[in-house]
């Protein structure tokens, strides 16, 4: 077969941090593939068709960006952050191992981003700087009573945690019921980081105690990260000390 496949990561938010990695591969793209938002980033030319699709069909998706290069073409799928986290490149592997063997002979490569909790993080000052998990707070394709499950388990490993899809429309409780756990099981001057759109022009980085965060402080541009025990504040910085 003579197409390709590549999964991208287009980074946070800001030009600047995508990679010229994926540049090239943008560059070199006979057809682009993604959510609409993220599809809206590409700048359109000559040769190069743009498939903008809805959210929720991620299967959908990576099937209609293989059979793209089945046939051929250079396709490129476009994720925001890192198209592995929490994003297209399981979507595309599940697609995969469930299609046609030719599938499994295609040239695919992922192609990495500097994903939300990266870029929250150092905006932020270093509040990954010892062990740390990330939890996707969806229940789009897991249950939430899973989601809290692990997020207790977190908390008696005190890891930092951060946050990602915190809070939407249509799930507007589910933050608020993650809050009433954690304001249960840690003490409440514990270091919780709000970053709105960050690394864009309307980024926004809030630092509170536990005790004063609101469901209303999150949205789904919002990367929350709650310290560990040991986190800590310095003026407008917080850290994780490396030993804690």
């Amino acid at each position: 077969m003579t197409g390709s496949l590549v999964i991208a990561g287009l980074g946070p938010g800001a030009e600047g941090m995508v990679t010229p990695e994926v540049l090239e591969a943008l560059d070199r793209a006979t057809d682009v593939i993604g959510y609409i938002p993220y599809v809206s980033r590409i700048s359109p030319r000559d040769g190069l068709r743009l498939h903008p699709s809805d959210n929720r069909v991620e299967l959908d998706r990576a099937r209609h960006a293989l059979e793209l290069a089945a046939q051929g073409n250079h396709a490129v799928i476009v994720s925001s952050g890192d198209p592995g986290v929490f994003a297209m490149a399981s979507a595309v592997f599940e697609a995969v191992e469930s299609g046609p063997a030719p599938w499994r002979d295609l040239d695919i490569r992922v192609l990495p981003g500097i994903t939300a909790m990266l870029a929250a993080a150092a905006a932020a000052g270093a509040p990954l700087g010892h062990d740390f998990c990330a939890i996707n707070l969806s229940d789009n394709l897991k249950p939430f009573d899973l989601v809290l499950r692990r997020v207790h388990l977190a908390l008696e490993a005190d890891f930092v945690m951060a946050f990602y899809n915190p809070r939407s429309a249509s799930r507007p409780h589910q933050f608020a019921s993650l809050l009433d756990l954690l304001n249960d099981q840690v003490e409440p001057d514990r270091l919780m980081i709000f970053a709105r759109a960050v690394t864009t022009p309307q980024q926004e980085i809030h630092v509170v105690p536990l005790q004063e965060a609101r469901p209303e402080m999150a949205d789904m541009r919002t990367l929350v990260i709650l310290g560990s025990s040991a986190t800590r504040r310095i003026g407008r910085f917080v850290y994780t000390p490396r030993r804690a």
